[in-house]
C-alpha cells in the first residue's frame, strides 16, 4: 500500500490530535505547578483557566472523529480508493480539524459548529467514495 494523500493527511492528522494535550497540560502546570499537575486529581486544586478546559474539549472531540476519519481513510488506500475528491476531502478534514481544535479554545462557538460540521462532511465523502467502489 503506498502513501495516498488521504493516508499523509491522515498522518498528520494524528500526528497534530496527539499533541493537541501540551497547551492545556501547560496552562495546568502554570496553575497548578508541576508537581500538582502530575499528582493525583485533586477536587481542591484550582481549576483550568476556560480556554484550557475548551482545549482539553476540543482534543476529547478531535479524538472521537479520528476514530471514524482514520478506518475510512485507510480503507479507501486499502482498495485503491483515491480521486481528486477524496483527496480534497481529506485536507478540508486537516483544516478543518486545526480550525476546529482553534475556534473551540478560542470560545467562538458558531465557528466551532461549522469547522466540526465540515470536517464531518469531508469524512462523509471519503467515506461515499468507498462505498461506491464496486
Amino acid at each position: 500500500m503506498k502513501l495516498t494523500p488521504e493516508l499523509y493527511a491522515l498522518t498528520i492528522v494524528a500526528i497534530l490530535t496527539v499533541l493537541m494535550w501540551v497547551p492545556y497540560m501547560s496552562a495546568r502546570m502554570l496553575t497548578r505547578g508541576i508537581m500538582r499537575t502530575f499528582g493525583n486529581p485533586d477536587p481542591r486544586m484550582p481549576a483550568d483557566p476556560a480556554w484550557a478546559e475548551r482545549a482539553r474539549r476540543a482534543h476529547a472531540n478531535a479524538v472521537e472523529n479520528l476514530v471514524v476519519f482514520a478506518p475510512v481513510v485507510i480503507i479507501a488506500a486499502m482498495i485503491g480508493v483515491s480521486t481528486p475528491a477524496t483527496i480534497m476531502a481529506a485536507k478540508i478534514y486537516l483544516w478543518a480539524r486545526i480550525v476546529h481544535y482553534l475556534v473551540y479554545a478560542a470560545g467562538i462557538p458558531i465557528l466551532r459548529t461549522v469547522s466540526y460540521i465540515v470536517g464531518v462532511a469531508a469524512t462523509l465523502v471519503i467515506a461515499a467514495a468507498v462505498l461506491g467502489h464496486v
